[in-house]
Protein backbone atom coordinates (compact mmCIF):
# COMPACT_ATOMS: atom_id res chain seq x y z
CA UNK A 1 0.00 0.00 0.00
CA UNK A 2 1.41 3.59 -0.94
CA UNK A 3 1.41 5.14 2.54
CA UNK A 4 -0.90 8.57 1.10
CA UNK A 5 -2.75 6.50 -1.51
CA UNK A 6 -6.88 7.19 -1.16
CA UNK A 7 -7.53 3.86 -3.55
CA UNK A 8 -5.31 1.51 -1.18
CA UNK A 9 -6.89 3.39 1.88
CA UNK A 10 -10.24 2.09 0.61
CA UNK A 11 -8.97 -1.26 0.19
CA UNK A 12 -7.39 -1.78 2.90
CA UNK A 13 -10.72 -0.43 4.72
CA UNK A 14 -9.93 2.72 5.85
CA UNK A 15 -12.42 4.84 4.45
CA UNK A 16 -15.69 3.15 3.41
CA UNK A 17 -17.03 2.41 0.05
CA UNK A 18 -20.21 1.18 -1.62
CA UNK A 19 -18.81 -1.55 -2.75
CA UNK A 20 -20.42 -3.54 -5.76
CA UNK A 21 -17.63 -6.75 -6.24
CA UNK A 22 -14.38 -7.54 -4.48
CA UNK A 23 -12.41 -10.57 -4.58
CA UNK A 24 -8.64 -11.09 -2.79
CA UNK A 25 -7.51 -9.17 -5.70
CA UNK A 26 -9.50 -6.71 -6.91
CA UNK A 27 -12.30 -4.08 -5.59
CA UNK A 28 -14.77 -2.68 -7.30
CA UNK A 29 -16.78 0.34 -5.99
CA UNK A 30 -19.28 3.21 -6.94
CA UNK A 31 -17.63 6.80 -7.38
CA UNK A 32 -18.78 9.47 -4.93
CA UNK A 33 -18.92 11.86 -7.94
CA UNK A 34 -20.85 9.70 -11.13
CA UNK A 35 -20.92 10.89 -14.40
CA UNK A 36 -23.43 8.29 -15.51
CA UNK A 37 -26.24 6.24 -13.24
CA UNK A 38 -23.73 3.42 -13.05
CA UNK A 39 -20.16 4.61 -12.31
CA UNK A 40 -18.12 2.33 -10.60
CA UNK A 41 -14.49 2.07 -9.90
CA UNK A 42 -12.65 -1.42 -10.54
CA UNK A 43 -8.57 -1.29 -8.88
CA UNK A 44 -6.53 -3.88 -8.10
CA UNK A 45 -5.55 -3.90 -3.92
CA UNK A 46 -2.07 -3.73 -5.48
CA UNK A 47 -1.19 -0.16 -5.55
CA UNK A 48 -0.09 0.50 -9.20
CA UNK A 49 -0.09 4.00 -10.54
CA UNK A 50 -1.20 3.51 -13.54
CA UNK A 51 -1.92 0.98 -16.74
CA UNK A 52 1.78 2.38 -17.54
CA UNK A 53 3.37 0.25 -14.91
CA UNK A 54 1.79 -3.45 -15.90
CA UNK A 55 4.68 -5.67 -16.56
CA UNK A 56 4.29 -9.08 -17.93
CA UNK A 57 4.46 -10.27 -14.33
CA UNK A 58 1.33 -8.41 -14.00
CA UNK A 59 -0.79 -10.61 -16.52
CA UNK A 60 -3.19 -12.50 -14.23
CA UNK A 61 -3.65 -9.12 -12.14
CA UNK A 62 -5.03 -7.84 -15.99
CA UNK A 63 -7.27 -10.73 -16.25
CA UNK A 64 -8.80 -10.43 -12.81
CA UNK A 65 -9.41 -6.81 -13.22
CA UNK A 66 -11.11 -7.49 -16.62
CA UNK A 67 -12.92 -10.12 -15.17
CA UNK A 68 -13.92 -7.94 -12.20
CA UNK A 69 -15.39 -5.10 -14.97
CA UNK A 70 -17.83 -8.35 -16.60
CA UNK A 71 -18.92 -9.33 -12.90
CA UNK A 72 -19.79 -5.36 -11.96
CA UNK A 73 -20.96 -4.86 -15.86
CA UNK A 74 -23.81 -7.90 -14.80
CA UNK A 75 -24.11 -6.95 -11.37
CA UNK A 76 -25.37 -2.92 -12.09
CA UNK A 77 -27.50 -4.45 -15.05
CA UNK A 78 -25.46 -3.02 -18.06
CA UNK A 79 -23.80 -5.66 -19.60
CA UNK A 80 -26.64 -6.30 -21.41
CA UNK A 81 -27.71 -2.73 -22.55
CA UNK A 82 -24.12 -1.47 -22.87
CA UNK A 83 -21.08 0.43 -20.44
CA UNK A 84 -18.37 1.86 -21.36
CA UNK A 85 -14.44 1.46 -19.71
CA UNK A 86 -12.51 4.00 -19.50
CA UNK A 87 -8.81 4.58 -17.65
CA UNK A 88 -7.01 7.56 -17.59
CA UNK A 89 -3.31 7.92 -17.69
CA UNK A 90 -1.66 10.63 -16.49
CA UNK A 91 -2.92 14.28 -15.54
CA UNK A 92 -3.03 15.45 -18.73
CA UNK A 93 -5.74 12.57 -19.65
CA UNK A 94 -7.40 13.57 -16.42
CA UNK A 95 -6.24 11.28 -13.77
CA UNK A 96 -6.25 12.55 -10.21
CA UNK A 97 -5.59 9.10 -8.39
CA UNK A 98 -2.50 7.93 -8.88
CA UNK A 99 -3.88 4.10 -8.12
CA UNK A 100 -4.88 2.46 -11.49
CA UNK A 101 -8.74 2.17 -11.33
CA UNK A 102 -11.01 1.63 -14.42
CA UNK A 103 -14.09 3.71 -14.59
CA UNK A 104 -17.61 1.20 -15.66
CA UNK A 105 -20.04 3.48 -17.10
CA UNK A 106 -23.18 2.94 -18.04
CA UNK A 107 -27.45 3.22 -16.96
CA UNK A 108 -27.99 5.63 -20.19
CA UNK A 109 -26.60 6.16 -23.60
CA UNK A 110 -23.59 7.73 -23.28
CA UNK A 111 -22.13 10.18 -26.37
CA UNK A 112 -19.17 9.05 -28.95
CA UNK A 113 -15.55 9.84 -27.29
CA UNK A 114 -13.93 12.35 -28.48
Amino acid sequence: MANDCLFCKIAAGEIPSTKVYEDEHILAFRDINPVAPVHVLVIPKQHLDSIDDFRPEHDELLSKLFAAVHAVARETGVAETGYRVVTNVGRDAGQQVFHIHLHVLGGRTLGPVA
